[in-house]
């Protein structure tokens, strides 16, 4: 990659977009500031004003606003970095900006921009972005089938038929949309080959395996240390002075964890190796919420390299690799 003399800082929200640049080792208050819509016609006028690949965009993920932008920006051939927001305000804090408007966000971002230089992001092919929204879909009805299921057990009685309806149609769109995903999934070779090969562990069932094959296409490419950091289950030390401290998790990506914890809970019943891996880490006196963060990653780095060596479940093998 070429190394960046522009750096961008983009503040998204669902109507606008706050841009702010600045030019590599110049000192300035402030860089060049712009405001546009979040739109086709808005987008169009940021690839325009971004200097090509002599540049270096940074954005934070926003629910799907920025996803627009980012596939605009990647296949212009400008490279982009979507950047967890805690990163962000950890920065900002560090440089004593407690202020918090758009216009501002955007020039801090462009400032952490120029002084960490992320790593840019690689646009996922058309087919994977078909899945992922399929697999975001899902995670949407399900949360909002939680949400009425609990309403409905406090909700009056004259009420409950109501919150019922809601949940059987929920219910029904779930079940559709699973059916879509099993034969968007079937339609492509690879990716029934990557799914097949997911599923062959006990814990692992078709949700997470779509789920992983959307969201994180990352997996089988990395080293077991980059695909938990990726994921947020790597635990970073926390000592300072001469008193250590519980190392941490942080960051990474929320849906790919959510289901790799359903798995991961499925697994320490069912599957040998993550169960008794889980059992000694009780009886060395570790919680249950690290043992199951730790389970999490060692199920983790084990489908990674089931990908990479394109090898289905084997217990021996498991076993050695994490």
């Amino acid at each position: 990659m070429k190394e960046p003399t522009v750096f961008v800082g983009i503040d998204v929200s669902m109507k606008t977009l706050d841009i702010a640049v600045r030019q590599a080792g110049i000192r300035q208050r402030a860089g060049i500031h712009r405001r546009v819509s979040n739109d086709a016609q808005g987008i169009r006028e940021i690839v325009e004003l971004v200097p090509g690949p002599d540049a270096m965009v940074v954005l934070e993920p926003t629910g799907g606003y920025e996803q627009d932008l980012v596939y605009a920006l990647v296949e212009a051939k400008i490279p982009v970095a979507v950047v967890n927001a805690r990163q962000i305000r950890d920065f900002a804090k560090s440089r004593g900006k407690l202020a918090k408007t758009d216009r501002i966000d955007a020039e801090i971002i462009a400032c952490f921009a120029e002084a960490n230089r992320p790593e840019p992001r690689d646009l996922p092919d058309e087919q994977t972005r078909m899945l992922e929204a399929f697999v975001i879909r899902r995670r949407q009805l399900v949360d909002a089938r939680a949400a009425e299921q609990t309403r409905i057990k406090i909700a009056p009685k004259v009420i409950r038929p109501n919150i019922q309806l809601m949940i059987d149609f929920l219910t029904k769109q779930i079940n559709d949309i699973d059916k879509e995903i099993k034969i968007f999934i079937e339609s492509n070779t690879q990716w029934r080959a990557k799914a097949d090969l997911l599923q062959s562990p006990k814990g692992v069932a078709r949700v997470v395996s779509s789920t992983l094959l959307a969201l994180l296409p990352e997996l089988g490419t990395l080293n077991r240390k980059e695909i938990a950091s990726l994921v947020g289950v790597a635990p970073f030390n926390n000592d300072s002075g001469q008193k250590p401290r519980k190392r941490m998790t942080w960051g990474g990506r929320a849906p790919v964890r959510a289901v790799l914890y359903m798995a991961t809970v499925v697994s320490t019943t069912h599957n040998p190796v993550i169960r008794d891996f889980y059992k000694r880490l009780l009886a060395k006196g570790k919680s249950v919420k690290v043992a199951l963060v730790a389970c999490m990653r060692k199920l983790l780095t084990i489908l990674n390299a089931m990908l990479r060596d394109g090898q289905r479940w084997n217990p021996a093998l498991a076993t050695k690799t994490a």
